[in-house]
């Protein structure tokens, strides 16, 4: 079980609300912001993403908390004829549709509003699932995951792709450095004072790598495997559904 960390200490909303609020309010210079942060290596990871999706020939995709719609967008890359992304934060999606609409993808790919909690899909509708950075977001995070499991097809593919935290020297000790400049980079750069605070505090109580597993595995995942990325900066992660 993570942490219950959320965005707004002093705020009485419940974290999926405050996580929406944080997300249409740094929507405008999320991406250009994040990719700065990462130092642009957060597109290599998700290219990899992408190789995992689409070596299993989808032709229906869910991208969840797809914010800014960079995922679902590279995801058109596969064949699938249905390429979905959900999120909670409208202004993000704002965002993401216009750079869907800028590469013509309007016909492919559908950005909507979607609680992972609570998805208005089907069951077992979808050939593929993915989340990047948005997993530890979820309010309740087995609630969103059994989600998932649930829209998901049998014998179809569900990758994560979310921050870690490196244990070997020195990248333990880059992360640390990088965790404490997060949120003074956010600060100058963007209106919201809170939010890349909270986004590097719930990147960092997150569970990763085995802890994750046994939970995907709990919920009723099968076929679970991490593949830590960039010294353990990140981490992707697969699984099935029996």
């Amino acid at each position: 079980m993570s942490q219950n960390i959320t965005p707004y200490k002093d705020s009485n909303l419940d974290k999926k609300e405050q996580v929406a609020q944080m997300f249409d309010t740094i929507s405008g210079n999320y991406d250009g912001l994040n990719r700065v942060m990462t130092f642009g290596i957060d597109i290599k990871w998700r290219k990899k993403v992408l190789d995992l999706v689409a070596a299993k020939n989808p032709k229906t995709i869910l991208d969840i908390a797809t914010g800014t719609g960079d995922l679902a967008i590279l995801m058109a890359k596969t064949d699938a004829t249905e390429i979905i992304g959900a999120d909670i934060s409208e202004g993000m999606m704002q965002v993401g549709r216009k750079k869907v609409t800028d590469k013509n993808l309007d016909s492919r790919v559908k950005l909507v509003y979607g609680d992972s909690e609570k998805l208005p899909f089907a069951d077992a509708y979808f050939d593929a699932i993915t989340v990047a950075f948005g997993i530890r977001n979820f309010e309740t995070l087995e609630k969103g995951l059994a989600e998932i499991l649930r829209v998901l097809k049998p014998s179809g593919i569900f990758v994560i792709l979310e921050t870690s935290v490196p244990t070997k020297f020195p990248f333990k000790q880059g992360y640390k450095l990088h965790s404490y400049l997060l949120p003074l980079i956010g600060r100058l750069f963007s209106k919201d004072r809170d939010a890349y605070v909270y986004l590097s505090e719930s990147a960092s109580v997150f569970p990763y790598g085995e802890k994750l597993n046994n939970i995907l595995r709990k919920i009723g995942f099968i076929e679970v495997k991490d593949m830590p990325q960039t010294f353990g900066a990140a981490t992707i992660y697969s699984a099935s559904k029996q």
